[in-house]
């Protein structure tokens, strides 16, 4: 079982080298990278290039881990209760099964995405490691042991945006995926618009990438936003030369597709006209 290249997603050699040591030593990989740059997106392509099943946990400010595991509804058990329904009587009709118990159950090798972990509580990773180190936990209200048959591929994403505890990252392989190079950024547009004209993916790189080091850019555009811009362009039939910009206009076509705040829009509207005082 070996993590490559997809025809729909481009992995560099270190991207798939870290996903088959992870995999190698039954460890949670852990994936940081800035928005859009395609970590969510890897644990599916992982699962379609390994043929196995995919279970996705999508953490938000709100999720507690113990959701991931399992959640007794005692609300709905009262209530039968009052109603004198039968299933009142066996607990486990009340247990609702988390994402982590239906990848520990599955009969099968599965891959587990625990996806944007730096979203939840700095307490989550921590109440988590016994759980992903052993791959079981106890049902308290059942006095049951939920026990992995086999250890699923767990991919947990981050933004960085808050620091995980030393503890949580001992147990994990860690990769960064650094954003594209050009060459990378070209295969990249190759899988999702073949076939585009070699001088219009140039000059839209080329002003891609002078647009993300910007100096004083708020929010740098994402692989799946020139992905989108190059859309548009297409839609448009715009040519390289459509998208030359001059002193009276810094802003690029469609830039809505590239900037995503006003103050990013502010900025480019006052280089062009600073630019044009200095003509």
């Amino acid at each position: 079982m070996k993590f490559a290249s997809t025809e729909s997603y481009v992995a560099t050699e270190d991207l798939s080298v870290a996903v088959n040591a992870a995999v190698a030593l039954e460890r949670p990989l852990l994936v940081k990278g800035e928005p859009g740059t395609g970590k969510t997106e890897l644990a599916r392509q992982v699962a379609a290039s390994l043929d196995l099943p995919m279970i996705e946990w999508h953490i938000k400010s709100t999720t507690r881990a113990a959701q991931g595991l399992y959640e007794y509804d005692a609300v709905s058990r009262l209530r039968d209760s009052q109603l004198g329904d039968e299933r009142v009587h066996d607990v486990k009709n009340y247990i609702r099964q988390g994402k982590l118990w239906q990848a520990f159950a599955a009969p099968h090798k599965t891959v587990l995405l625990i996806d944007e972990i730096d979203k939840a509580d700095i307490e989550f990773p921590n109440d988590l490691l016994q759980e992903l180190d052993r791959m079981e936990f106890h049902v308290y209200e059942t006095g049951e042991t939920i026990r992995a048959e086999t250890r699923p591929i767990v991919i947990i994403t981050s933004n960085n945006e808050k620091e995980l505890p030393d503890a949580f990252l001992r147990r994990c392989f860690f990769h960064y995926i650094r954003f594209p190079d050009m060459e990378v950024m070209k295969k990249i547009v190759d899988v999702h618009h073949p076939g585009l004209k070699p001088q219009l993916l140039t000059a839209a790189l080329t002003q891609f990438y002078e647009i993300r080091e910007t100096p004083g850019l708020k929010k740098k555009p994402s692989t799946s936003e020139v992905l989108d811009w190059l859309k548009l362009l297409l839609a448009e039939d715009l040519s390289a030369e459509d998208l030359k910009r001059d002193a009276t206009n810094a802003l690029p076509k469609l830039y809505g597709a590239l900037l995503k705040n006003e103050q990013d829009v502010q900025l480019f509207e006052r280089l062009a006209f600073m630019a044009r005082r200095q003509r």
